[in-house]
């Protein structure tokens, strides 16, 4: 059960990331060449967030049942531990810190009336959000 959590967290990340860019991007075209924001942009900003926020339930249920994860702080040393304190403190609380730009960009783009200002909100926050969790993934363990 732990190691299928840890699968489908991992394999999920994948699909994620891959939108957070295509939606980043979508944005940043759309603002730079000054096109309507349409129901297509609308629904990949929003499709992102919603697999977002779903891969942040699924992270928080490993996070809870691994032995990487909040049960790390029980381990004498384990903020010395450069791996153990990237999996245990600062991959979630850097996520759940780019999970709120998104949701906060999703939120202010809602407000904007300005085609503009709706592509400006989306590809400042996304992107802010994209570049905090790249920053925090565990590459060492993801990548093998």
């Amino acid at each position: 059960m732990n190691q299928t959590l840890i699968n489908v967290h991992s394999y999920l990340a994948y699909v994620a990331l891959a939108l957070l860019v295509v939606a980043a991007f979508n944005a940043i075209l759309g603002l730079t060449s000054k096109k309507f924001f349409t129901d297509k942009d609308l629904r990949i900003s929003l499709f992102t967030m919603i697999v977002c926020h779903i891969q942040l339930l699924v992270g928080l249920i490993v996070y809870f049942v691994s032995e990487k994860g909040f049960q790390a702080f029980a381990i004498e040393g384990a903020m010395k531990n450069s791996e153990l304190r990237l999996t245990m403190l600062e991959h979630p609380l850097v996520n759940i810190i780019a999970l709120v730009l998104i949701t906060m960009g999703w939120s202010k783009h809602k407000k904007e009336e300005s085609n503009n200002g709706k592509f400006k909100k989306i590809a400042i926050f996304y992107t802010l959000g994209l570049v905090l969790i790249l920053s925090r993934l565990p590459w060492n363990s993801w990548l093998n």
